[in-house]
C-alpha cells in the first residue's frame, strides 16, 4: 500500500481502518500513477488524486474520510496551521486572526481565489478546482469549532489507542 508519508493523518487514519499493513512511502503524485502502472497494488489518494483516479481506470476501495466520519460522527481531521509557542500569545492571536481573514477572503472571492488555485492545480479542470478546493476551504478551515477540535483530540486518542502514536498529546489552540 503506497502512502504519502509515515507521519501523515493518511498513514494514521489507514491503520486505524486496516490494522498492521505494509507500506511503501511515495510522494503524494507519484501514488496514483504507481497503482495505475502496477507498482503497488494500492495507494492512499490524496489532493486531486480523490478526483481524478476514476478517469485513469482505478477503482476506489474505501474512502478513509467518509469512513471516519461514519465511525465517529466526526470530520476528518487532515491539517493544521501551526505557530510556535515561544511567540508573545498577541503575536499567536494576529497570526490566527490574519489567517482566519484570508479564508474567509478567499471564500468570499470564490472565483479570484479558484483563479489562482488552478495555477497549482496539476491539471485539473475549473469544475473540479472548484470541487477539490470546496473539500479543503470551507467553513471548518476558518473556524473548526468545537466539533472540529473533538476530531483532533479524538484521531490523537485513536492513534495512541492503537500503538500508532506512543503517548497521548492534546492538541492547543491559539486564543483570539
Amino acid at each position: 500500500m503506497a502512502i504519502p508519508g509515515r507521519l501523515t493523518t493518511a498513514a494514521l487514519v489507514l491503520r486505524l481502518w486496516a490494522g498492521a499493513v505494509k507500506t511503501t512511502i511515495l510522494p503524494f503524485d507519484q501514488i496514483l500513477p504507481a497503482v495505475r502502472d502496477g507498482r503497488v497494488a494500492a495507494g492512499i489518494l490524496i489532493h486531486e488524486g480523490q478526483l481524478t483516479y476514476a478517469g485513469e481506470g482505478l477503482t476506489k476501495v474505501v474512502d478513509l474520510g467518509e469512513w471516519w466520519l461514519k465511525t465517529t460522527g466526526l470530520p476528518l481531521p487532515l491539517g493544521v496551521n501551526g505557530v510556535r509557542r515561544d511567540l508573545p500569545e498577541a503575536l499567536q492571536g494576529e497570526i490566527s486572526r490574519t489567517m482566519r481573514r484570508s479564508i474567509a477572503y478567499a471564500m468570499a472571492h470564490r472565483p479570484e481565489a479558484l483563479a489562482y488555485a488552478q495555477r497549482y492545480g496539476r491539471g485539473l479542470d475549473t469544475p473540479r478546482t472548484d470541487r477539490f478546493v470546496g473539500m479543503y476551504v470551507n467553513h471548518w478551515t476558518e473556524e473548526c469549532g468545537p466539533k472540529g477540535r473533538d476530531a483532533m483530540a479524538l484521531v490523537l486518542a485513536k492513534a495512541v489507542e492503537h500503538g500508532i502514536l506512543p503517548a497521548r498529546c492534546e492538541p492547543e489552540f491559539v486564543r483570539e
